[in-house]
């Protein structure tokens, strides 16, 4: 079950000015939340961390996640790699003269697969991050993507019922929501931003839907944060006790 409030590791409350408590996401009740902190200016770490974030949220909700595209792109770069890997060994083994008409082949056939990578990348996955099915047999496919110097988080959504009906949600929030003045990752802001957003996650995890005027104030956040770190402390002081006991 995904935990609403994951241990943290060193208990304490950020600063006034941060916007969101810190945590991240864990997915077992004994998993121990990272402390790792994420450069707030740097929209690749910001992008990325929130991509990983999506599939261990939704498969949390019993979505069945697609690895097609994934596989597509990784069955089209590993042939290029033997391909090239290939005319390697055989021209140090047979000498250029003897394999020139093959290795011309092999150029072509690698110039090939490159291509088809590329065009795979940028039309078929063009951002993909997560294809899944719910547990109702609806499908959702997220492309996610930012703009230079603009720290928002685009995310495309496309729904697919089991009749066959497609519909497209587009959503832009600012990471200001979901990661604290330190760079820190938090969990409920984040899952609550999807629930509350995409119909087909709202109806799995209702309790993170929230109305529209429901915001958190910094002091709210700030005694959030110490309850999920004093939590944390006491789940692990009672980890421990229950290893000596069985020791």
């Amino acid at each position: 079950m995904l935990q609403d409030k994951p241990s943290h590791s060193t208990p304490g409350k950020p600063p006034r000015n941060c916007q969101f408590y810190p945590q991240f996401l864990t997915t077992t009740p004994d998993a121990m939340s990272s402390s790792e902190r994420i450069t707030v200016y740097n929209l690749a770490d910001l992008k990325n961390h929130s991509d990983d974030a999506l599939p261990n949220y939704l498969n949390s909700l019993k979505f069945a996640q697609s690895h097609t595209l994934t596989d597509v792109r990784l069955a089209l770069g590993y042939s290029a790699f033997l391909v090239a890997g290939a005319c390697f060994l055989w021209d140090y083994k047979l000498g250029f003269e003897s394999t020139k008409y093959y290795t011309a082949a092999a150029v072509v056939l690698y110039s090939l697969l490159n291509g088809a990578l590329t065009l795979w990348i940028w039309l078929k996955e063009a951002g993909t991050v997560y294809e899944g099915t719910s547990p109702s047999g609806e499908k959702i496919s997220i492309a996610t993507s930012t703009k230079k110097n603009d720290p928002t988080y685009n995310m495309k959504i496309t729904l697919t019922h089991k009749n066959g009906e497609k519909k497209t949600l587009e959503l832009s929030k600012p990471f200001a929501e979901w990661f604290d003045s330190q760079g820190r990752f938090v969990v409920i802001p984040f899952q609550e931003v999807l629930a509350t957003n995409i119909p087909i996650i709202g109806k799995l995890d209702p309790k993170r839907v929230k109305s529209v005027s429901q915001a958190y104030s910094a002091d709210v956040l700030d005694a959030l944060y110490a309850e999920s770190a004093a939590t944390g402390s006491e789940a692990e002081a009672i980890k421990g006790a229950s290893k000596r006991r069985k020791a």
